[in-house]
């Protein structure tokens, strides 16, 4: 939800390295993490299923598009992990009371482990999550009631 097609058949999970360097930015995910970051004085983590290929484009990526020196995310806020239920786990480890993903599947499973669940990228959501379609509304559901 920080890359532009980041998903199943995306260029890029597919593409060379040089063509995922393209991908743009999901719009306002800047924006909207530097703000987060503000807004929690740098407690911000940002959690990434993927397996030891897309780990490395991912980081080759954020550091390509200077992602922590745009948002203020520290670079050693950045986890990886290699299924998704292992992201509830991290949650849990970090202490976070808020998590926002584009899965419900991720959520589902953080149910009574992190209180605010915030759906990325839906228009509805089920019982326990927030609904945010896009980057303005993921970051006024992580920063409302503060």
């Amino acid at each position: 939800m920080i890359i532009a097609g980041d998903g199943p058949d995306t260029s890029f999970l597919g593409a060379s390295d040089e063509q995922a360097l393209r991908a743009p930015a999901v719009s306002g995910a800047f924006e909207a993490v530097a703000e987060i970051v503000e807004a929690f004085e740098g407690r911000v983590w940002l959690v990434s299923k993927c397996g030891p290929r897309i780990e490395r484009r991912t980081r080759l990526w954020l550091d390509a598009h200077r992602f922590f020196a745009h948002t203020g995310l520290a670079a050693s806020h950045l986890r990886f992990c290699r299924e998704r239920r292992d992201k509830a786990a991290i949650a849990v480890d970090l202490g976070l009371d808020r998590f926002v993903d584009d899965r419900a599947d991720v959520l589902r499973a953080m149910r009574g482990l992190v209180p605010r669940l915030i759906l990325f990228g839906a228009a509805r959501a089920e019982g326990g999550m927030i609904a945010a379609p896009d980057w303005r509304r993921a970051l006024r559901a992580v920063t409302e009631m503060r």
